[in-house]
């Protein structure tokens, strides 16, 4: 007998699903797919980020139960790096928590402070989670501009004045996945200010700290005095030490947002495996060229991309942070839509994007490129939408037929 589940109900189908399922096949049938799509990263672990997970595996110690909230040396190096890289002081007992990515901190989160109704604002796009997180947790949200700047500071308070309950909580995500945007102190202290009047909390997704091109590192909104009395922010060691499928994600500031926040994940998890998090506090600890060496190799992948596009006929902003670009559809196919057009460049040029209506309606028109392949398979990527491009110059797209099939 099927059920019908409150809360899978209130999620939409996966709107990535159809250009995986035709990867998957296309994959199968031997086609070479260079793939843009999702934001995982390529490059490999640093050496001695792994060695200090095999030295520290092969003790059967670590091989009991971990600690929720994270293992004390792991929470004193977050602490460590909040310091040297902004200057924020934290108290790693009470201001910090380790989680399972980023992603299951936000969610938690979600979980341990929304009550059935309950508004969120957040911005339109994002980065999934963003949204899901509350509606999940049986929350509302109302979506306000992405990009930092007077726009989202007047949606700021236009949802205070026509919001019933009044928000609880604002998201923020800069540097932004998926469109790239960069937030500076002066933004941040505006928010904050609006914020600590208004009484709502803000939840900070700087996943993407350490990846930036410009030569400005991204700063923390817990740089903000006053920041603490409201601001939450989740940072990870995915891109930034290439570790996402080793899932270890942090969330800082606040007192009591940490304190719901270990509240629930004392009834959910044991935290992630001891080996793991003393890898990821030689990581936070040891040498950082590594990560030097990351950035840059995201920053010439970026430039290749940008130039081979341009070159084909497509003109995209090149992103000032993060590993991904923020594509807009060229001109001719924008009737087609983001899915019809992504769908379209993996059957014609062996290219996966991720649709940019997948990060929420307001990402229409748009497509992410993610800089997950190497230098040569972007280039080779470029050629082949440069010819796909010069084939359909001439020729009107048919969106009836490229939706059929």
């Amino acid at each position: 007998m099927a059920h019908d589940f409150h809360r899978i109900k209130r999620l939409p189908p996966y709107v990535f699903a159809e250009v995986n399922a035709m990867k998957a096949r296309a994959r199968a049938a031997g086609d070479d797919i260079i793939d843009f799509g999702m934001g995982n990263p390529d490059l490999p672990t640093p050496a001695h980020i792994v060695d200090k997970l095999a030295e520290t595996a092969r003790d059967p110690r670590t091989h009991r139960y971990s600690n929720s909230r994270g293992i004390p040396g792991l929470r004193r190096a977050l602490c460590g790096y909040y310091d040297r890289r902004f200057g924020v002081e934290l108290d790693p007992e009470s201001e910090a928590i380790v989680t399972l990515g980023s992603k299951e901190g936000l969610a938690n989160l979600a979980q341990a402070i929304t009550a059935p109704g309950d508004v969120t604002l957040v911005p339109n796009p994002s980065y999934p989670i963003h949204q899901f997180g509350f509606i999940i947790a049986d929350g509302a949200v109302r979506y306000i501009p992405v990009e930092p700047g007077p726009a989202f500071l007047e949606a700021l308070e236009r949802a205070v004045i026509h919001s019933v309950p009044k928000p609880i909580a604002v998201i923020i995500n800069y540097p932004s996945n998926p469109t790239a945007f960069v937030a500076d102190l002066d933004f941040y202290g505006e928010v904050v200010s609006f914020c600590r009047r208004h009484d709502i909390f803000v939840m900070s997704d700087l996943a993407y700290a350490e990846i930036y091109f410009d030569g400005t590192p991204p700063p923390s909104i817990l740089q903000i005095p006053g920041a603490k009395d409201i601001a939450i922010e989740f940072t990870s060691m995915s891109k930034t030490y290439s570790m996402p499928g080793w899932r270890i994600g942090f969330a800082a500031g606040n007192r009591e947002l940490i304190a719901a926040l270990s509240r629930v994940k004392s009834y959910l998890d044991y935290g992630a495996f001891t080996p793991i998090q003393v890898a990821a506090t030689a990581a936070l600890n040891g040498p950082q060229d590594c990560v030097d060496a990351a950035r840059e190799t995201y920053r010439q992948r970026r430039d290749v991309l940008i130039d081979g596009l341009a070159r084909a006929g497509w003109q995209v902003p090149a992103p000032p942070a993060t590993m991904f670009a923020w594509a807009p559809l060229p001109p001719r196919f924008s009737n087609l839509g983001s899915l019809e057009f992504s769908k379209l460049l993996l059957k014609e040029a062996k290219v996966a994007v991720a649709p940019g209506v997948g990060f929420g309606e307001h990402g229409e028109g748009f497509v992410r490129i993610a800089l997950v392949e190497n230098k040569q398979r972007i280039r080779q990527a470029a050629r082949n939408m440069a010819r796909f491009l010069a084939e359909t110059e001439a020729a009107p797209v048919d969106e009836t037929q490229v939706a059929a099939e």
